[in-house]
């Protein structure tokens, strides 16, 4: 399996270089693999095993890259955990992906990056610097996947002021090969700051750089394993029914993974793009503009992304016409947000986090009619489902919508009992971070800055 580059379609790497190179500095373009294999996915049995579905999704974008037993081995280690699907009501399930070691969706995609990377670099000159911008989570999962192993380095950056006292502290308290600056910005300024690094052939020079992000291909293809597992379930669960993915989104990582999911076969029959008030795709869906800004804060961090890498993947892989016959599109302000998370647990009994929340309630819209009300010139600064009716909204009585809680609700305690009266309790992996010294280096706003760091901390 070959890899393109999103902005040069006659540029190609080998799985390999993807994965180490994180994407290309010549043109600052993300790689996408060259095609989307099938799976026969009807093989599996009634319950199949979440890591033979891993192995079977992940050969073919490998191919004999890393030998068979190699790769079974690096998925079986990776995946000490599964997702989990619970049915909260007669049309909707939620897809809980908060059961590894940092409490996260990250996890899924940093361990197998980490194990990939690391497979990689064995007997190469010199370690491989990894640098991530985080807007909560992504950055305290990759810390996690990376932390001793042998050969890599990691340099987290952190919106200052702008994520929970616990995303913090999951952060801020790594030691040896992992370290974490606290940025005087937003999540944009950080990721600003990573990927000027990239193309800046100085500090390339001097170093290997590599993205931990979902800008890099190894970050997106893992976490489609638990979409198509998960719809596999679903489908079980209710035969003859239409599997709709209803997915919190910040930088669209995430959805992307579930792009490439369905194209591989996953049966999902559409997708429901929800955002907090950092609305910068629903609108470009909404108007054909795609106007990245700065991005807003909200309850729901880790989406407070004004301007998503991932769009780039997405608007190479689709048109918009086909990302619109394919997509329900719908934003939450912070009241939406906490009346959402109130919502689910007084009608479900079930605790959601802030950003499962957005999912949650586009769905309770849909099913109750919500697309069938829309207005073509529907105002889009207004919080709910924006203008555009995909294609599979005519039969949503025959759908059952699969809601990604992308992070425990423990992780935003705060949040979640001002909506609920009542804080969730916190997992004991969760407890003893808590009790950890904060690590964190200040970090200003400005690229020489940031690079003089690199240089004199870099080894």
């Amino acid at each position: 399996m070959l890899y393109l580059d999103t902005r040069d379609k006659n540029f190609k790497v080998d799985f390999k270089s993807a994965v180490m190179g994180g994407m290309n500095a010549a043109t600052g373009g993300l790689y996408v693999p060259e095609s989307f294999p099938k799976i026969e996915f009807e093989k599996f049995s009634e319950n199949p095993d979440f890591r033979k579905v891993a192995f079977e999704m992940i050969s073919p974008y490998v191919g004999d890259e890393i030998p068979e037993s190699d790769l079974r081995r690096l998925i079986d280690d990776a995946y000490p955990f599964d997702p989990r699907l619970e049915k909260i009501d007669d049309k909707s399930y939620v897809l809980e992906l908060f059961h590894g070691p940092t409490c996260a969706f990250k996890d899924f995609g940093a361990r197998f990056m980490a194990r990939a990377m690391s497979y990689f670099n064995r007997g190469s000159e010199g370690r491989l610097h990894i640098l991530v911008a985080t807007s909560g989570d992504t950055g305290s999962a990759v810390g996690s996947a990376f932390h001793n192993v042998e050969g890599l380095d990691v340099t987290i950056l952190y919106p200052e002021g702008k994520i929970s006292p616990l995303q913090e502290k999951q952060l801020s308290t790594f030691t040896g090969n992992v370290r974490a600056l606290r940025v005087k910005g937003t999540f944009d300024d950080c990721q600003k700051l990573v990927k000027t690094a990239f193309t800046d052939s100085s500090l390339r020079n001097k170093f290997r750089l590599s993205s931990a992000n979902s800008i890099n291909i190894s970050r997106l293809l893992p976490q489609s394993f638990y979409y198509a597992h998960a719809a596999l379930q679903a489908r079980r669960e209710n035969p003859g029914k239409k599997i709709i993915a209803v997915v919190p989104s910040g930088n669209f990582g995430n959805l992307t993974s579930g792009l490439i999911a369905r194209e591989m076969g996953a049966p999902i029959e559409g997708f429901v793009a929800t955002t907090n008030s950092n609305h910068t795709i629903p609108d470009w869906i909404a108007t054909s503009r795609y106007e990245p800004r700065p991005s807003v804060e909200t309850f729901a961090n880790a989406m407070d992304v004004g301007a998503p890498s991932n769009y780039e993947r997405i608007s190479y892989m689709y048109s918009l016409e086909e990302v619109r016959k394919l997509f329900a599109s719908f934003w939450l302000d912070n009241d939406g947000i906490i009346s959402a998370i109130r919502e689910c647990h007084e009608k479900c009994s079930y605790t959601i986090d802030p950003h499962g929340a957005v999912a949650y309630k586009a769905w309770q819209e849909i099913v109750a009619g919500g697309l069938s009300k829309i207005s073509r010139d529907a105002d889009i600064k207004k919080p709910g489902l924006t203008p555009n009716v995909p294609d599979w909204a005519d039969c949503v009585s025959d759908c059952v919508g699969m809601i990604l809680e992308t992070a425990s609700p423990a992780k935003f305690g705060q949040t979640v009992k001002l909506a609920t009266g009542k804080e969730p309790a916190l997992p004991e992996r969760l407890e003893r971070v808590m009790e950890l010294p904060d690590n964190s280096v200040p970090m200003e706003n400005d690229y020489g800055k940031f690079s003089a760091w690199l240089e004199e901390n870099l080894h």
